[in-house]
């Protein structure tokens, strides 16, 4: 899958805020036929960071979240900043 169409969008809410700050992990909406494989591969490539897991919720409304873990040498309270969450 190209990586370009695998992330959709991040979440941005008060559980993501949270969950940035004590287990450096973030959110985002990703494609329904997106793998752990793809994801981490597009996040890597969009941020420069290195990604140490990845894992799926398919809400009730049809969306397949992604939530990446980042390494420790790597906020994730800056890539949110990147991306103009914070």
């Amino acid at each position: 899958m190209e990586t370009s169409k695998v992330i959709k969008y991040p979440v941005s809410n008060e559980k993501t805020i949270k969950m940035m700050e004590s287990e450096n992990k973030l959110i985002f909406v990703v494609d329904r036929a997106a793998r752990k494989a793809d994801v981490k591969k597009a996040v890597e490539e969009a941020f420069k960071v290195k990604v140490i897991d990845v894992n799926f919720l398919n809400d009730m409304k049809g969306n397949k979240k992604a939530y990446v873990r980042l390494s420790g040498d790597t906020p994730a309270i800056d890539i949110a900043t990147q991306l103009g969450m914070m």
